[in-house]
């Protein structure tokens, strides 16, 4: 009994123990355990696999992807990343630049803004620019003295117009019949208020921006997202009753939330009330008296997904983006095998 738990254990939970982590590599491969069947099943895997939405707003998402490996898990992650396509300025024709940011630098801040445009309605760009895979922005903006700024004051924000270039001065300039496909307002950067440059009177900025297609494979300013992570989901179990003064402890040691104290019998009491919310700190291995009576682990196919959009698409449109990419990756593959299979 004792060895079927234990082999239960090293295929399904990566442990944490006080000087490492154990059980780390998947090892549920076909003839690797006796007694059990670990070929490949789609009706099983059917079964098992399911995805479970826990929060979304406008620009994140987080929701839970049971029943795969470490690799599809990371394909996900790497797609969303670097091969889910947006829209970014790839070009930028200086016209004037008396500001102190050098057109090189100017071009590179340009071109990490995140633009409010669907992707999916554009074309790569192979040669010029057209209508249907080039966006094209205009920003002409000019530093002057306020006339009417008080002759004691310091302050630039009352001293000067227009000191500050934000996003907001970006003017989008529709080509052949883009502004009949997109309305007015669609396509303009995801933020108004961000900043770009700093003048003084006298100093003008005024270029043309070309955006592209692309995807963070060839430059991370097309990437879709902020951020894009997984976790494990954490497994805590106590071995023994923890009663006591030790139940608060023992509470002090997780993150909040994770362990409950109740009263039972006129006992304070405690358990695992959500161990999801723990960070894994592996505080409770500094505590002589409790580090043996808690076991720290992780479901090993239990991930758990974060992904937070730049506002370019929502979130989950760019997770069923990186499915769609992630099924072409397995069709091209598939036709490489029959290519083969007939040579």
């Amino acid at each position: 009994m004792a060895a079927s738990q234990a082999v239960e254990e090293m295929r399904s939970r990566v442990v944490l123990g006080e000087f490492g982590v154990r059980n780390v590599h998947t090892t549920d491969f076909p003839g690797n355990y006796s007694g059990y069947d670990d070929a490949w099943d789609q009706d099983r895997f059917e079964k098992n696999f399911r995805v479970d939405v826990v929060h979304m707003d406008e620009n994140s998402l987080e929701f839970d992807m049971v029943g795969i490996d470490a690799a599809i898990a990371n394909a996900f992650r790497r797609i969303l990343l670097a091969e889910v396509p947006t829209m970014a300025v790839e070009k930028v024709l200086v016209y004037n630049n008396t500001s102190i940011v050098q057109d090189e630098i100017l071009a590179h801040r340009l071109g990490l803004i995140p633009i409010h445009a669907d992707p999916r309605l554009f074309e790569y760009r192979n040669q010029e620019g057209t209508e249907i895979d080039t966006l094209q922005f205009r920003l002409q903006v000019r530093c002057t003295r306020n006339p009417h700024a008080a002759k004691d004051s310091s302050d630039p924000n009352e001293l000067y117009v227009n000191h500050k270039v934000y996003t907001r001065h970006m003017t989008w300039i529709p080509l052949g019949n883009q502004a009949d496909l997109f309305p007015e307002g669609t396509i303009r950067p995801v933020h108004d208020d961000i900043l770009i440059a700093q003048l003084r009177p006298g100093q003008e900025i005024d270029l043309l921006m070309h955006c592209v297609k692309g995807i963070g494979k060839d430059h991370a300013k097309f990437s879709p997202v902020a951020t894009a992570s997984y976790r494990l989901l954490p497994d805590i179990t106590l071995l023994e009753p923890v009663e006591g003064e030790a139940a608060e402890e023992l509470s002090r040691c997780f993150s909040p939330g994770v362990i409950e104290v109740q009263e039972v019998q006129g006992k304070k009491v405690a358990r695992v009330a959500n161990p999801r919310l723990d960070t894994f700190s592996r505080e409770i291995f500094r505590n002589e008296k409790l580090k043996k009576v808690v076991r720290l682990a992780r479901v090993r196919d239990h991930y758990i997904f974060s992904v937070e959009s730049t506002g370019v698409l929502p979130p989950d449109v760019l997770v069923s983006e990186a499915i769609k990419v992630l099924m072409g990756k397995c069709r091209r593959f598939l036709d490489e095998l029959d290519a083969v299979q007939m040579d």
